[in-house]
């Protein structure tokens, strides 16, 4: 049986607020990053579903209209306030006041561990080779541990992997699991951290220069 991808907070190098994900919402939310809101006078908990330097869309446990002033804590004692641009269900759509470093978000305190680095978007060319066989693939996101990769061909689930990304080393993984056109392949080991910011940022120069 396929493995089934997990959701986790997924950081977005556009510049948009997200959009209605109009996905199935079957899957766990457990690895979702916490956030704190403060709405009014009152201080609510959230989960927060993929993040932009223009916006978030969150997971509310209390009714908010369209329109609400919101502050979101994404680092501690770093609030960031927006309003919500959309409500569906208990899915809001949030557009910042001002436009957030992304990538800052995904540093921490030298004092606390480590915490493993999330999902970040991306799109590109990847190339992924499967025995002799090297297939043309496009990027969806990368996170330390693997990546989402869409194929026109398809990839063998449990075959061992060499992803290609223009800028960095070829990385070694396996096809863990697939969904429609897209897979997912876990890293053999962890990518340097500093190497993948390195990577990231100028993936987002080359869309700030398109």
């Amino acid at each position: 049986m396929d493995e089934q991808p997990v959701e986790t907070t997924l950081y977005s190098l556009g510049a948009a607020p997200p959009e209605p994900d109009r996905r199935s919402d079957e899957r766990h939310l457990s690895l979702l990053r916490v956030g704190s809101m403060i709405i009014g006078d009152r201080r609510e908990l959230c989960l927060i579903k993929n993040i932009s330097s223009g916006g978030m869309m969150i997971k509310a446990y209390c009714p908010i209209e369209t329109g609400t002033r919101i502050s979101i804590e994404l680092k501690h004692g770093e609030p960031v306030s927006g309003t919500a641009l959309w409500a569906e269900g208990d899915t809001i759509g949030v557009r910042f006041d001002d436009p957030v470093d992304v990538l800052a978000l995904l540093t921490w305190s030298s004092d606390g561990p480590r915490p493993r680095m999330p999902r970040v978007e991306v799109d590109c060319v990847s190339w992924v080779r499967e025995g002799a066989v090297v297939h043309r693939t496009r990027a969806i996101n990368i996170s330390q541990g693997g990546i989402k990769v869409e194929a026109v061909q398809p990839l063998t689930i449990g075959a061992d992997v060499t992803v290609s990304l223009n800028g960095l080393e070829p990385i070694a993984g396996i096809v863990r699991w697939t969904e429609d056109a897209s897979y997912g392949i876990t890293f053999n080991r962890m990518l340097p951290l500093a190497g993948l910011v390195a990577w990231l940022r100028d993936q987002r120069e080359r869309i700030r220069a398109a």
